[in-house]
Formats: structure tokens, C-alpha cells, sequence
């Protein structure tokens, strides 16, 4: 279940995912054993003032990227729950992967439990009404300095952890460091804004920023998940752990069962239950995650009613596959959700660590065997619209010429651009790139782009005319679903004499081989929120290119990329964000770094009828967490399935 709005940045922040070294100048003992940062010398500025210290800052109950929170601060509840909804009863989800061998989400090593996230709180909570406003949750009150040089937290008095330990302003520092010190690279990437944190006492902590330029930074921070200092300072981090080790979030985990099953249960004792930020929300009792090694599996399983809930990512089984007994008896309803965010990028990449694929003609000429049209009529049903764009469906999409604003961040690049790319058509052809729909013609412009790149065919096997080598390729995957749209591509890629081959390894093996950049070409995702941000550093710069587990795929390295990330993150407004946003569109694109695949604008559900739901939907996510169960009609159902 989601635990908020961004759910794109969610999945970086806890999906892809030594001892703590204080950062205190002095600390003192206090009686309780833990460090007193009252001292002048740990405090920047005096406490609730500007940097200059001459303007009281005013604490406030939420914050927004560019104007003011909707809510006002006596708001009882997001405008969207029920806040009589019931508790209890369970909801059973779908994941495809195998297994896990990991309940921390933080670390490079392990795969990690599916759900783990709500297990933890976060300084503040979204809310899915508002495409970028956060409210007070661990926190009750915040200070953001007005040249956003800090910003400081006043944290609830209440707040446990779920072993009954208080939450407290050294446990925030304490997750800073520690994420940034030896959690994934992407941590320290993402906080790279973030000087330090200090915790002015018990209840109070201010964050210090070196990156004044990012409006995004401080609400970053915010979402910064909390982990107990007393039980991970005395324990290795870095290592795969199956232990339930507790959070401070509204679930709890209570079995752990790698290769069948994770489940969390509902903490009745939750701190935070009657919170604004949380009435309404939280109803269901047990989540539960059954794993399962295919799509295939999965789908049988929901039909028996062994799970209960599931995204249906499938257009054949969308279009056709609900003739079975349960749907036609109505026990199982459909749902599609509209897509706000922008549609997320899902491609074949190529890793340019591999030589073979320097040559930005030899990556043009083989995205042209991905024959979309085919695709889409015969396997999915015409239910799609090819992706062309990274922010596809948003004012944030390249189209046709650069305007005068984009040309100004690309011009200082042009040279670089120019030599990577091959040829200046960046800057003087439009976007979407014109390319032949004739399967045909475009493999016949395929093999020119090849040509043209030093190969030629001998025997009907493209090789390198310099150093005799044949092209040859994999495709890596884990899963079995997607080889039926892998299969179409190669069989056009051995047409041009292109040596290919498919590789579906189990999913530990996978996430190694990813890691070590071992492949030739996997598939990837790159969700886009409305507000893209500090990960864009992790998707596309020098630095992630360079680190491991990174979302950079591709090991793209290039100097305007990285430049037009920064100007992203330190846009002053949102047409400053989308200037910089379609310059960075356009330089991926004509890049040719990843072959598209394709969008449909919503999200097919498909679930059993036992849960209720608000309706209609929030404006920016559907809000799983605001769901809840009818266990009079749970109990019928598991009647019948019985007497089955």
C-alpha cells in the first residue's frame, strides 16, 4: 500500500534501495544518555530565526513547493477518507519476482521485502489532493527559513517507535547519516543538498542546506524515513537481514516467510492513528504480499481468489481474460484509474559501458526494429500509444523546435552535444523524431544508420568492417511476461544479421547482474512525478553513472545532462521547471540512449468485491492506504470459494 503522494519518488526513495558517527561539534551527556545539542556551537543561527537572525520564522503546519498548503492548520482530515471507515479484515497482493532475502530497503545488498515502506513514518505526509503539499507528521510544526538556508522540525512529544521507544531528534539524524554513510549510493545523491543535520534538543531538529538553489530540497527532507538509533547503532546495517526490526509507521511487520509470503499487521497501539494526516486511513488489518515466480502464476492465483487485489499491466488479459466464474458471477469488479502524473517512461536501455554501443547510429538503427504498430495489434489489442517522450503527457514533453528559452540552456553545449549525438539535428529538427512506420523502411534505414557505423553483412552476420567482430546482443530479463515483446524485436534485429540472444535468470540474479552493470540491454522504468526533482540526479548523471545500483541504467556521462539536472532541481518557478525539463527531453531523445515502449494513460485494477473505497478518487493518486474492508462481504466471499 502506498504511504503517499509521490509515488514515483517513493519508488526511489524505498524500492531501490559503519557505525553512525555523530555529527555534533560538542556533545554533553545529559542524565538521559543522550547528547545535548543546545550549545552555540552546534546551532546555525539562533533558534526560530532568519539566517541573519533578525526575523522571527513562523512555524507552520505544512508546506508546498510553490504557493501555500490548501489545508488550513485545524484541517481533522485529508478531504477525500472516510473518517468512518471500519477496521480490519485483510487485503492479499501479488508479487512476481521469486523471492526476498531482505526486510531493510536501505542497502545495496539483498532484495528487498515488497510493502517494507509501511513499516516506517516520515517527518511529513502528502496529500494525494495536492500535487506537492505535505503536512505534519512526525513533525507537528516546521520553520523554513526564507533564503532556505534551513529548515527545522518540531517533532510530536508522542511519537514511538514500535517497540515503545520515543522517536526523537537524534533518531533523525541518525537516519540522515546513516542513509547517506552506508545505504544505497542513491541516498547520498538525493541528500547531496543536505550540510548537515543537528538535533538543537530532544524534540527539535534543523537540517542545513549547501544547495540553496533547489525549492524541492526542503521537502525532500521531509520524507526522509526515520530509523531507530538505539536499534541500529549496535547492529551491522549493511548486511541482508530477515528480522521484523521495528518502525515507527501504522504497520507492523508479522511474518516473515521468503519465497511464500511477507505480511504486516495494523498496529492498534500506532502512535500516530488519530492524526489528521492518518484518520480515515490504515483500516485494513493484515497486508499481505504471496510471491510468485510469473505473471502466468500470479493470475491463476487471483482467479482462484488466492489474492485479492491486483494492477493488471497485461492488455490481453485486460481485453479478453475475465471469463471466469468469479467475474461473471460478479465477485470480482474491474477498476481504471486515470494516470495525473506523467505517463513513466518503460524502455529497452542500453548500457553504454558496452562499446558496441557508443555509436549513437548503431542505437537509432536498432530501436527501429521495435515494430510498435505490430505490437499493439496483435498482442495488445490496440489498448496503447507508443512513448516517445521521458515526460510523456505533461507541459514538461519536448515538442517540435527548441524555443529561445531551451536553446539558451543548450547552447553553451552545443560542441558536446553535437559530437555525442552525431550530428546537430538536436537543435535544428522537431520533436516527436520523424521515423518510418513501414516496418520495411525502417529496417531498410536501419541497416543504412549501420553501414554508415563501420559494419557491413557477410554470410547474413552484421560485423564490425575494422575489427571483424560480429554485433551480437542480450536482452536480460526476470521475467517471463515480457518475452513475448522481446522475441518480435529480435527476430527484426536478426533480419539486419544482428547475433541476439534472450536470457530470463531468476530475480536475484538479476538485481547482481544489474548492479554490476552486466548486461547488454535490460528493461527499465523511469517514473516521472508533476515535480521532478533531486532524483533526476540518480536517473541521468556522471556521478550515478559511476555507482552501483544506481537508476542511470544506461551509464549515461555527459556535461550538458548534468547541467540541465541542476537546472531542474533549482528552478525558481514552474516555467523556469518545464524550460529546463524539455531541453533535458530533447537531449535524451535524439540521444537515442533507450528504445520506448509504450503507455496507456490509466491503471487497470481488478479486485475482489469485499473493499470499500472514496470516491471519487484523489486528484493525484488513488490512495490505497484510505481503502478499507467489508468484512461481512469478505466473509461471504470466503463462503462461497469454500463451497467451490
Amino acid at each position: 500500500m502506498s504511504r503517499g503522494l509521490f509515488v514515483a519518488k517513493a519508488l526511489l526513495l524505498i524500492g531501490s534501495l559503519l557505525v553512525y558517527v555523530p555529527i555534533l561539534a560538542a556533545e554533553v551527556t545529559t542524565n538521559s544518555g543522550l547528547p545535548n545539542s543546545t550549545s552555540s556551537n552546534n546551532v546555525v543561527g539562533d533558534l526560530n530565526t532568519d539566517a541573519h537572525n533578525v526575523v522571527p520564522v513562523e512555524t507552520v503546519h505544512g508546506l508546498s513547493l510553490y504557493d501555500t498548503p490548501e489545508l488550513p492548520e485545524d484541517f481533522p482530515y485529508f478531504p477525500h477518507v472516510n473518517p468512518q471507515a471500519p477496521k480490519g479484515g485483510s487485503i492479499t497482493h501479488t508479487a512476481v519476482g521469486g523471492s526476498y532475502d531482505s526486510t531493510n530497503p536501505f542497502i545495496i545488498r539483498g532484495t528487498p521485502a515488497t510493502g517494507i515502506s509501511q513499516i516506517y513514518d516520515t517527518l511529513m505526509a502528502s496529500n494525494p489532493n495536492e500535487p506537492f503539499s505535505l503536512y505534519g507528521l512526525l513533525a507537528e510544526g516546521v520553520r523554513l527559513d526564507p533564503d532556505r538556508q534551513w529548515i527545522e522540525f518540531d517533532l510530536r512529544p508522542e511519537a514511538r517507535f514500535q517497540d515503545g521507544e520515543p522517536v526523537t531528534a537524534y533518531d533523525v539524524v541518525f537516519s540522515l547519516d546513516l542513509l547517506r554513510e552506508e545505504g544505497n549510493p542513491f541516498y547520498a545523491s538525493y541528500y547531496a543538498g543536505v550540510d548537515e543535520a543537528i538535533a538543537l534538543n530532544e524534540h527539535q531538529v534543523r537540517f542545513t542546506f549547501n544547495d540553496t538553489e533547489s525549492r524541492e530540497l526542503p521537502l525532500i527532507v521531509t520524507q526522509l524515513p526515520i530509523l531507530p538509533r538505539h536499534y541500529w547503532e549496535p547492529r551491522e546495517f549493511t548486511s541482508p537481514t530477515l528480522v521484523a526490526h521495528p518502525g515507527s509507521g501504522p504497520y507492523r511487520i508479522s511474518e516473515v516467510d521468503p519465497g511464500r509470503r511477507i505480511v504486516y499487521q495494523r498496529d492498534e497501539n500506532y502512535w500516530g492513528k488519530n492524526l489528521p494526516v492518518n484518520v480515515g486511513r490504515y483500516n485494513i488489518d493484515r497486508v499481505i504480499y504471496d510471491y510468485y515466480r510469473d505473471r502466468d502464476i500470479a493470475w491463476e492465483a487471483f482467479k482462484a481468489g488466492l489474492t485479492d487485489f491486483r494492477t493488471d499491466a497485461r492488455a490481453a488479459t485486460w481485453a479478453i481474460g475475465y471469463d471466469f466464474p468469479a467475474y461473471e458471477e460478479g465477485l470480482v469488479k474491474r477498476l481504471t484509474v486515470p494516470d495525473v502524473n506523467p505517463s513513466m517512461m518503460q524502455a529497452f536501455v542500453f548500457n553504454l559501458r558496452k562499446e558496441k554501443f557508443q555509436d549513437p547510429r548503431v542505437r537509432e538503427a536498432l530501436s527501429l526494429t521495435f515494430d510498435f504498430p505490430w505490437l499493439n495489434t496483435n498482442i495488445f489489442y490496440d489498448t496503447y500509444q507508443r512513448t516517445d517522450s521521458f515526460f510523456q503527457n505533461s507541459e514538461m514533453e519536448a515538442t517540435g523546435l527548441p524555443s529561445e528559452e531551451e536553446l539558451a540552456l543548450l547552447e553553451p553545449f552545443r560542441d558536446e552535444l553535437v559530437a555525442s549525438h552525431g550530428s546537430d539535428r538536436l537543435f535544428t529538427e522537431p520533436l516527436p523524431i520523424d521515423q518510418p512506420t513501414n516496418l520495411r523502411e525502417r529496417l531498410r534505414k536501419a541497416l543504412d544508420l549501420l553501414r554508415e557505423a563501420g559494419y557491413r553483412v557477410e554470410d547474413g552476420i552484421l560485423v564490425n568492417q575494422q575489427t571483424g567482430q560480429p554485433l551480437s546482443l542480450e536482452v536480460l530479463l526476470y521475467d517471463s511476461g515480457l518475452e513475448r515483446v522481446v522475441q518480435p524485436m529480435l527476430r527484426n534485429m536478426a533480419r539486419l544479421g544482428v547475433q541476439t540472444s534472450l536470457r530470463i535468470v531468476d530475480i536475484n540474479q538479476y538485481l547482481n547482474r544489474q548492479r554490476n552493470y552486466d548486461y547488454d540491454i535490460v528493461i527499465s522504468h523511469f517514473p516521472q512525478s508533476n515535480n521532478p526533482g533531486n532524483e533526476q540526479r540518480d536517473f541521468w548523471t556522471s556521478a550515478a553513472a559511476e555507482a552501483p545500483q544506481s537508476r542511470n541504467r544506461m551509464s549515461l556521462a555527459h556535461p550538458a545532462v548534468d547541467a540541465l539536472v541542476e537546472e531542474i532541481i533549482s528552478a525558481g518557478d514552474r516555467e523556469e521547471l518545464d524550460t529546463a525539463t524539455r531541453a533535458l527531453d530533447r537531449v535524451l531523445r535524439w540521444g537515442f540512449y533507450v528504445i520506448p515502449h509504450y503507455h496507456s494513460g490509466e491503471t487497470r485494477i481488478a479486485i475482489w468485491d469485499k473493499f470499500g473505497y472514496p470516491e471519487p478518487f484523489p486528484e493525484y493518486a488513488m490512495d490505497l492506504d484510505a481503502w478499507w474492508v467489508d468484512t461481512e462481504r469478505e466473509a461471504e466471499l470466503q463462503r462461497r470459494l469454500r463451497r467451490r
